[in-house]
């Protein structure tokens, strides 16, 4: 196998699911931090969350969606909400304080943003829930990732 083949067939997909693994379980963590104080916010002196605020829903969004991505659950959808909620994310709360999100601190916001969308073009790769309800179903699901070779 050369550096420029694709990856052997079962493996893209596994490591897809690895990242939607971590990646949804770092998410979380935002979540619990807005609405438990758990691990505790960087930024001292935050006031309390108002749970019908748009932090607070930003942070249920977080906590919920992050856990239906580890689970590969529902995740297109839920992957199509959190893209949006993290593109609005960056707009309103990082964009507006400099142009480039290295120096406006919205790095993770963008990063999360296109994962998600990546999420929902390429689906959540093996060991997702998702895919045990399409085979209990007896629906065919295309392979993630499959490579067409010419």
């Amino acid at each position: 196998m050369s550096i420029y083949d694709p990856a052997p067939s079962p493996w893209a997909a596994r490591m897809l699911a690895i990242f939607r693994i971590v990646a949804g379980g770092m998410f979380i963590t935002f979540g619990t931090m807005k609405l438990f104080g758990y691990p505790a916010n960087p930024m001292p002196n935050q006031p309390p969350i108002e749970l019908w605020s748009q932090v607070g829903i930003g942070g249920v969004l977080e906590l919920v969606g992050g856990m239906l991505i580890v689970l590969g659950l529902l995740t297109r959808p839920t992957a199509f909400i959190l893209a949006g909620m993290m593109a609005v994310a960056y707009f309103q709360f990082h964009q507006p304080s400099a142009f480039w999100p290295a120096t406006n601190g919205g790095t993770p916001a963008v990063l999360y943003c296109f994962f998600y969308l990546y999420l929902v073009a390429a689906g959540p790769g093996a060991w997702s829930l998702d895919g045990v309800i399409a085979r209990s179903r007896g629906t065919r699901r295309a392979t993630p990732l499959r490579t067409v070779v010419a």
